[in-house]
């Protein structure tokens, strides 16, 4: 990694934060697929932001469930989350990678999908301090 990449857990908890803003601006704007793909964004940065609080060193992954695993040694709650962080895994694929086979995501879909990861967040936010 490059070593102008912060290893701050509060830098990334703000880039977490405004992927959120992202989110929810995109859900108004009518574009789902830009609120799944920021919703991705946000819990990958806000659980980078948990694992470097923890020591973990910093490495280049999108795998929301790779991530939660590396957590959960640091804390085996969070396993509540390997649901959401695997459909949220997919908003990441879908959006990035041209498929077969179109994925359409619908407001619903992502809002839900926001509500459980809100948990995690929360979490987070908590054991940071912020």
């Amino acid at each position: 990694m490059p070593s102008r990449e912060s290893r701050y857990p509060k830098d990334w908890l703000a880039l977490g934060e405004k992927d959120l803003v992202r989110v929810n601006r995109s859900l108004r704007d009518k574009d789902p697929e830009l609120a799944a793909f920021c919703l991705q964004q946000a819990v990958e940065k806000f659980l980078k932001a948990f694992l470097l609080s923890k020591g973990w060193k910093l490495r280049r992954i999108h795998d929301l469930e790779a991530l939660l695993d590396d957590a959960m040694a640091y804390d085996s709650s969070l396993d509540q989350f390997r649901n959401v962080c695997q459909k949220i895994t997919n908003y990441y694929v879908v959006e990035r990678y041209p498929l077969a086979v179109g994925t359409e995501f619908t407001e619903e879909t992502i809002r839900a999908s926001l509500e459980a990861a809100g948990r995690l967040f929360e979490k987070i936010r908590k054991e940071l301090g912020c």
